[in-house]
């Protein structure tokens, strides 16, 4: 069974925010998948649902980012699940926009919701950090975690919840695998490749 746990800042002002993309994400998988209705459990919001017909559960914390491990931890140690069943999504400041990695375990890079995770359920769970890009100038960093996507970003921001959805299976399999399946989701499709076409001028013809 996997929790999987979308990082984010509850309310309707806070929806946008690219902070708020692990929201986006695991709601994207929970919809495509068919989880049941969402309930408020574990201070936070819970559907319940399978996939690849092994059970899962999305959960999105409504304590706010910096208390994500309150929810976390008490819904890991509810289902009697292990760090490694936890597989948290989250934006990723340095990591250009569009782009996803995925590991079990390493640091929280001065994430509050990774921080609050690791303080209340150890550093050892899964992470799939989505790239929303930096500013590229730290004066502007809070201003654009916090604030929403632009209409531009649509045209990479969709395809990519859709390609994480369809590939939520893969995280069964493991991290590098899922990240793979993502990739070759987005990748375009290769141009069919041409037929030849017979030269009447070579005598090939009756």
């Amino acid at each position: 069974m996997l929790l999987l746990v979308g990082l984010g800042n509850p309310g309707e002002k806070y929806e946008r925010h690219r902070h708020n993309v692990g929201y986006m994400a695991v709601d994207a998988i929970a919809d495509a998948h068919r989880f049941g209705p969402a309930r408020r459990k574990f201070q936070g919001e819970l559907r319940e649902g399978d996939i690849g017909g092994d059970k899962a559960i999305a959960l999105k914390p409504l304590t706010y980012m910096n208390d994500s491990g309150l929810s976390v931890g008490a819904a890991m140690r509810f289902y009697k699940l292990a760090p490694a069943d936890v597989v948290v999504f989250h934006d990723e400041l340095d990591l250009a926009a569009g782009k996803i990695k995925a590991k079990q375990g390493g640091g929280n890079a001065g994430h509050n919701g990774l921080r609050s995770i690791d303080d209340h359920i150890g550093p050892d769970f899964r992470r799939v950090r989505i790239g929303i890009g930096h500013p590229g100038d730290k004066t502007r960093v809070t201003g654009h975690v916090l604030g929403d996507f632009a209409k531009a970003d649509r045209d990479w921001l969709d395809p990519l919840l859709a390609a994480i959805a369809k590939s939520a299976p893969f995280l069964v399999e493991g991290d590098a695998r899922f990240a793979t399946a993502v990739a070759q989701a987005l990748a375009p499709p290769k141009p069919a490749k041409a037929r030849p076409v017979d030269d009447p001028a070579s005598g090939d013809f009756p």
